[in-house]
């Protein structure tokens, strides 16, 4: 369960920096603006489909329920129609899915 949570909050710190919103509006427990709310049914897409979460585990990351979790995803892979969007989430989902485990030894833990 920390893993997911620490991948879901790789997520939130991409799509964060990405949407340019602030991470404590991205965390949030209420809805906040839709621009808001968009932005955090992009991060539990991309923890769903980038780290193959599933909805339930998705939804427990994230502290909501699993039709939340089921209804952000459903809702951003309808806007996948969009050009410009789906190559950005094809982008981020690239590039959360190269990003080493949480659970790799740091540089300190190594032993050469």
């Amino acid at each position: 369960m920390s893993q997911d949570r620490a991948r879901a909050r790789l997520a939130q710190y991409v799509v964060s920096y990405v949407f340019d919103i602030p991470l404590d509006e991205l965390v949030a427990a209420t809805r906040r603006s839709p621009r808001i709310a968009f932005a955090r049914q992009v991060a539990m897409y991309l923890a769903h489909v980038a780290f193959q979460l599933s909805l339930a585990r998705v939804a427990i990351a994230f502290g909501r329920d699993r039709s939340t979790a089921a209804h952000a995803c459903h809702r951003i892979e309808d806007c996948r129609d969009d050009a410009r969007l789906d190559a950005c989430l094809d982008d981020l989902e690239a590039f959360l899915r190269s990003a080493p485990c949480p659970d790799m030894p740091q540089p300190q833990e190594l032993v050469l």
